[in-house]
């Protein structure tokens, strides 16, 4: 807790003299460029990963980066997703998944939820990515089977914001756009969905599809 401490009073005698003008800008509104969907993991840092400024990015945070679908779950995540479009206007939604993530590991091994139930009903938004595991992917273990339920989860997410009023608005109107990534904690690469090849590819390299 103390060099919390020490980096907020940093942040307040050298940060923010440094950026005063933008802080003054934002503090009578936002016009964040994105909504960003990712997980609650720490290792996960949304504007350090796209070299963004405050009032770039509209965040949403969860474990497992899950969005309920409409109805299911009227809570944080739906409240902001409307927010982000209906009142800010934003015109792309990206959904993050990443390596190593907690969420997606007690998918594949939900007897470890067991003393968990507040996670486990979580999850439950993640149902659909369990059933495509499960149908499509038995082929696959250890941490080929992992990597591919990161992947599919994003996709599944994906699906989900199309079932939200305000969404599937944008996306008819031609104004809102869906990106799904993944992000290497180890390597720093970001894979990105292609919609037409229908791979994650790597944008800078155009390689595909993502071996993560």
């Amino acid at each position: 807790m103390e060099n919390l401490l020490k980096g907020l009073i940093k942040f307040q005698k050298e940060v923010f003299l440094k950026k005063k003008e933008l802080f003054t800008g934002l503090s009578g509104h936002q016009k964040p460029r994105a909504v960003f969907v990712t997980c609650s993991d720490s290792r996960i840092d949304p504007a350090l990963l796209t070299q963004t400024e405050p009032g770039d990015l509209f965040i949403i945070r969860n474990a497992g980066n899950l969005i309920p679908t409409y109805g299911a779950a009227i809570g944080g995540s739906t409240a902001s997703i409307e927010y982000g479009i209906s009142v800010l206007q934003v015109k792309d939604i990206i959904v993050c998944g990443h390596t190593d993530c907690g969420a997606m590991g007690a998918l594949l091994h939900q007897e470890k939820l067991q003393e968990l139930p507040a996670v486990k009903a979580w999850l439950q938004h993640a149902e659909t990515t369990v059933r495509i595991m499960k149908d499509l992917y038995a082929h696959l273990q250890g941490d080929e089977l992992f990597a591919a339920t990161i992947r599919e989860n994003v996709l599944v997410q994906l699906d989900h914001l199309k079932t939200h009023p305000a969404v599937a608005t944008g996306l008819r109107r031609g104004n809102l756009r869906l990106h799904g990534w993944v992000y290497s904690i180890g390597t720093g690469e970001v894979w990105v969905y292609d919609w037409e090849k229908k791979q994650f590819i790597d944008p800078g390299e155009k390689k595909g599809p993502a071996i993560i």
